[in-house]
């Protein structure tokens, strides 16, 4: 009897020991922000100090990438560590879903896609609740309407996650909101300021137990609006620098060129200032060592379209395109715990890495076919990745002047597959990195290599194609020249 109630004890103690070392993990995800739009990534008019703190105390990866160059899919494949075609979310969710809506002058028709995250896919949520953590969501879902809110995806909580890709209530970025999963707060609260809060009472609530919280911000996104005050900061320092609006040519748009815009700014801000916010909560909780911190974006900065607010020079192109600008993204780690602070990773990772890695270190469990690969390895400092390729299939036309295509990054090299006219583009990045000399004709046998690789991927996550747009003219505008401007933007303005 003493033998069993000793056994019973240790194995409780052990039980206890186990679930003490389990990290906390604070996964927060930007919209629209581009890599070079931090301060630790170079920019110099924006300025970014809770995240610069973030990079010195943590890691800062130079190759991180979003799973698309546009939202939703990259949404999915954050929350379910698969490629956006194996969840059907291919596009943004509410571009028009069959080919047969598609009324714009291309060359093409957009492959269909879902507009829903279904059910069945295991959640980042789920997936953590089988190692008996409490979770959270707050800010941008936009993976599906009501039934498939974050609550109905193993949130615990859902703080304004619904079906809008952006905060189009009367008030935008401040209240009223008219979010029927954040109840408008007092006259001037501001949304940014309101999630962040909202983070830090879960984490408060929650601090004596494992918990995962996922913050993913509406910030950047259009509508451009911001604090009166932060403007005014911003366009004295624009006066200040002698800084003025620039833009190149990326056809068929024009491209800024100069960070300068004051409003954007100003959000870019106001979204650090949130990030400050919770650090500083997971500081005066203690709570720091042992938590997992991850900040990254969900595809390139806008550069080309809805008001053109950044510029992500030296990175070609920007959202909704497939050139650097608009999949290569910020992405900064801490685990003091585990990870040495001020390191530099140059190894290359995707959305899709997130699932794997928490999966890992937390001791949780799926029961999905996963593509993401667990980075522990480089978090620990013990090893590095096993080589891999990097994919992208976007079938669509967004509003950013982008054509459908699909691009393949393996070592140093990127191989861009435009399906309009079936051209390849191929770079490479160590020594071109903003992608301005096309190597295909130089390196035929690297292109038929590659493009082979890329067509036994698709083939393998069920990619779906564009097919001929029986109703295109070219005698009349091309559809890539004035994209449907989204919701809230502003026309841009030379």
């Amino acid at each position: 009897m003493f033998r069993f109630l000793f056994l019973a004890i240790l194995t409780g103690f052990t039980t206890s020991i186990e679930a003490a070392a389990k990290p906390n993990v604070i996964l927060m995800l930007a919209d629209d922000l581009g890599r070079q739009d931090l301060g630790c990534y170079g920019s110099t008019f924006y300025e970014t100090p809770n995240l610069d703190r973030l990079s010195k105390e943590g890691a800062l990866f130079t190759n991180g990438y979003a799973a698309c160059p546009v939202c939703s899919p990259t949404r999915a494949a954050f929350q379910t560590g698969r490629w956006p075609q194996r969840t059907g979310i291919t596009d943004y969710i509410g571009s028009p879903l069959k080919p047969e809506l598609w009324k714009r002058n291309t060359q093409l028709l957009p492959a269909p896609y879902q507009d829903r995250l279904a059910h069945e896919e295991v959640s980042l949520a789920e997936m953590m609740k089988t190692a008996g953590y409490a979770t959270f969501f707050a800010g941008k879902w936009h993976l599906g309407m009501e039934g498939w809110y974050p609550e109905d995806q193993g949130y615990d909580i859902n703080q304004g996650g619904i079906e809008k890709g952006g905060p189009y209530g009367p008030g935008k970025y401040f209240t009223p909101y008219n979010n029927p999963r954040l109840p408008d707060g007092p006259p001037g609260e501001h949304l940014a300021d309101r999630l962040a809060a909202e983070t830090c009472q879960f984490i408060e609530a929650h601090k004596d137990k494992p918990f995962f919280a996922c913050y993913a911000f509406y910030d950047v996104h259009t509508p451009l609006n911001a604090k009166k005050d932060l403007e005014a900061k911003y366009e004295a320092k624009r006066q200040k620098l002698g800084l003025s609006a620039k833009f190149g040519r990326e056809e068929p748009r024009d491209v800024r060129l100069v960070q300068e815009h004051v409003t954007y700014a100003a959000m870019v801000e106001a979204m650090d200032t949130a990030v400050g916010t919770t650090l500083k909560k997971l500081d005066q909780l203690g709570l720091a060592e042992n938590t997992i911190v991850i900040f990254t974006s969900d595809n390139g900065g806008l550069s080309t379209s809805e008001g053109s607010p950044t510029s992500n020079l030296p990175l070609r192109g920007g959202k909704g395109w497939l050139y650097e600008g608009g999949v290569r993204e910020p992405l900064l780690m801490r685990w003091p715990a585990v990870l040495k602070a001020g390191r530099v990773i140059d190894t290359p990772v995707c959305s899709i890495d997130y699932f794997a890695t928490l999966r890992d270190v937390c001791g949780a469990q799926s029961t999905s076919k996963i593509d993401g690969t667990s980075l522990r390895p480089l978090l620990e400092g013990s090893g590095e990745l096993p080589e891999r390729a990097l994919m992208w299939h976007y079938p669509h036309y967004g509003n950013q002047g982008g054509a459908p295509g699909a691009a393949i990054r393996r070592g140093d090299w990127k191989l861009i597959h435009w399906f309009e006219g079936d051209r390849q583009e191929l770079y490479n990045l160590r020594s071109d990195l903003s992608e301005q000399t096309n190597l295909a004709k130089q390196e035929p046998e690297r292109v038929k290599t590659m493009l082979a690789e890329l067509q036994a991927w698709q083939k393998d996550v069920g990619a779906l194609m564009p097919t001929k747009n029986p109703a295109f003219d070219p005698s009349k505008p091309d559809g890539r020249s004035a994209g449907s401007p989204a919701k809230g933007g502003k026309k841009k303005a030379k």
